[in-house]
């Protein structure tokens, strides 16, 4: 660590933050070492440490001889100002080298509020803030994750962006990037040959038009030999993709902080509000086998007492069960507990719960989204009150006291009837709990709510947000109707869902938005602490930018869309169908138990979807 660097440790919260060294920390020669790389986390180290994605990546590229990768996360403010104060750029954990120094550096997207901080980095790493800025000298900006799917609000501050998932990509990427070095390109024609790898996607090479009335109106290649569309890259054998064999460990309490392995990828359930599972289709499998090996590894790699089982919807794996229970009997003596972060109601078994929480019942989480049943038809969640009733009713039963329900307001169609289904079943809930009570503690239940944010390549991206002033009468309506013992009422900030639904669906005219606001001082915006609302006004006032027309506007069905030329191989005829089926109050079948559902995903990226292919069915 720099000794000026180290000078300010003392004068911050959380210190070790900023000191590297810890367990399985990878450091490797620079002088030696063809392609540096910095993966950058937009938010702050006990955030960024918790994300799988990244723990993959580090191993991935330090596994090969001619690159390294290094860490570096999003100081806090006190950390920023202290920087600023000194005169000293923001540095990699492990080398303590500038990210100017770099010939890479990779963000992770995963929030919308984070887009600050992806600037503010830059900014501190002594990067030009601009792609268009930047000189053969300075490093590439690149970034991926699930906001890449609508990366236009933030696209003129990179150079490229990778749609998908990149174990397999980032080797072509390193190679592009190595031989290109070799070869003296300029960066001009290191982005060109970039950009002819499937899945990646430079913004600079596109034409971004608008009509009269300042809509927009499509957006288009400029560049020869450079796709119109560029389709997201999977990786088509999950067991046979790569996984790091140690993580590092920590000093402080991170997210997340535990052996994570990842059972499966992907969703079938078809949740249309769910952005997540229309973009990390088609589901695939790792073997249980492969994942015990995994398991085993990482535990005496790390030290960890908790083994967590990932996933979209980890009841979905196929040997769920068996798998559980095998991990169960030959860690318990060790002292090690099996979790699973998450179990959908109708893939839950009360069984399995106890299986991992034999020692603590403390509380289970469920999300029904809705209140009621209608809507959730409408939202195609495909749970019944029955499947809550039952599941919550063997639990209080097997000795659990507490319950979390998550809920979804300002979906479309809603009504105050389906508010009332909240109310209702949290009742419900409650009365069930005090009836088949064997904990010596009282039972509680949790609501907690949050704010529909309309995401692209869902089939409700058409859809505007509630306005925030009905949206806060919503949520005084349940705050009103919960008052009674027993019962916990949790609520998302509607300033903060309002802006993420203003860049979950923007353009590039927003870009002029965030370089405002970072220059007004907005940082952490997804923080309650720090979110600014009045500095955010500012900025949307001096750039004269509506930010109610991204938000709350309903879009043409047959309207050109920010995020058409990105895809992830759902095809936006089955998203318009999934909408249609919507507002009919139709259900559809999830695909491995019922036909193709025409999604189109399997057959666009040319992956079979193993849980289908397990109960025979082919897509």
């Amino acid at each position: 660590m720099d000794r000026n660097l180290y000078k300010l440790l003392s004068r911050v919260n959380k210190p070790a933050r900023y000191t590297n060294n810890e367990l399985n920390a990878v450091h490797k020669d620079w002088e030696k070492t063809a392609v540096k790389i910095a993966l950058a986390f937009p938010d702050v180290y006990e955030v960024g440490m918790g994300h799988l994605g990244f723990k993959i990546l580090y191993a991935i590229i330090n596994g090969r001889e001619d690159a390294l990768a290094e860490r570096v996360y999003a100081p806090w403010v006190d950390m920023e100002a202290e920087l600023r104060k000194a005169g000293l750029p923001l540095t990699a954990l492990e080398s303590g080298r500038p990210l100017s120094e770099f010939d890479l550096v990779g963000f992770t997207l995963q929030y919308e509020l984070s887009y600050t901080n992806v600037i503010n980095m830059l900014d501190l790493g002594g990067i030009p803030r601009f792609s268009w800025e930047r000189s053969d000298a300075d490093p590439l900006v690149m970034a991926g994750g699930p906001c890449a799917y609508n990366v236009e609000p933030l696209a003129d501050f990179l150079d490229f962006v990778v749609l998908g998932e990149g174990e397999e990509v980032i080797h072509e990427i390193v190679a592009a990037v190595q031989q290109a070095r070799a070869e003296g390109l300029s960066r001009q024609d290191v982005l060109l040959r970039l950009s002819r790898i499937p899945g990646v996607y430079v913004p600079s090479f596109y034409e971004v038009k608008y009509d009269a009335e300042g809509r927009f109106a499509g957006i288009t290649p400029y560049v020869e030999g450079v796709p119109a569309r560029i389709t997201k890259r999977v990786v088509k054998d999950l067991s046979q993709a790569e996984y790091p064999e140690e993580f590092v460990v920590p000093y402080v309490d991170v997210v997340h902080d535990r052996v994570m392995v990842e059972v499966l990828r992907g969703c079938t359930r078809g949740c249309r509000f769910c952005q997540a599972g229309m973009i990390y289709r088609p589901v695939r499998e790792r073997s249980p086998e492969i994942l015990k090996d995994q398991v085993r590894r990482l535990v005496e790699a790390t030290g960890y007492d908790e083994i967590s089982l990932t996933s979209l919807s980890s009841g979905d794996y196929t040997c769920i069960e068996p798998l559980v229970s095998e991990l169960v009997e030959e860690y318990k003596d060790r002292g090690i507990a099996v979790s699973l972060p998450s179990l959908r109601l109708d893939s839950f078994a009360v069984e399995l719960a106890e299986e991992i929480e034999k020692a603590r019942k403390t509380g289970l989480t469920f999300a029904p989204e809705a209140g009621t049943q209608r809507l959730r038809d409408v939202i195609n969640k495909n749970v019944t009150e029955e499947n809550l009733f039952s599941v919550v009713e063997g639990a209080f039963a097997a000795g659990w006291h507490s319950i979390k329900l998550y809920f979804m307001i300002g979906l479309p169609t809603e009504t105050f009837a389906d508010l009332d289904g909240i109310v209702d079943l949290a009742h419900a809930v409650l009365r069930i709990g005090r009836q088949n009570r064997t904990s010596a503690r009282r039972p509680e239940v949790t609501i907690s709510v949050s704010s529909f944010v309309p995401k692209s390549h869902t089939p409700f991206q058409w859809n505007g947000q509630d306005r925030k002033e009905l949206l806060r009468g919503k949520q005084a309506y349940l705050r009103e109707r919960l008052r009674r013992p027993g019962i916990r009422f949790n609520y998302h900030d509607v300033e903060t869902s309002f802006l993420e639904a203003v860049f979950a669906r923007g353009d590039r005219r927003l870009a002029q938005v965030l370089s405002r606001a970072v220059d007004l001082g907005c940082r952490f915006d997804g923080w309650d602490e720090l979110f600014d609302r009045e500095k955010w006004e500012q900025a949307f006032a001096e750039t004269g930018i509506a930010p109610h027309i991204y938000a709350n506007g309903e879009l043409p069905l047959d309207a050109p869309l920010p995020w058409d030329h990105l895809s992830p191989g759902v095809s936006k005829r089955f998203l318009v169908n999934e909408r249609r089926a919507a507002y009919g109050e139709r259900t559809t079948a999830d695909c491995r138990f019922a036909q193709c559902t025409g999604c189109a995903v399997c057959f666009e990226l040319q992956v079979e979807n193993d849980l289908v292919r397990k109960e025979g069915f082919h897509v």
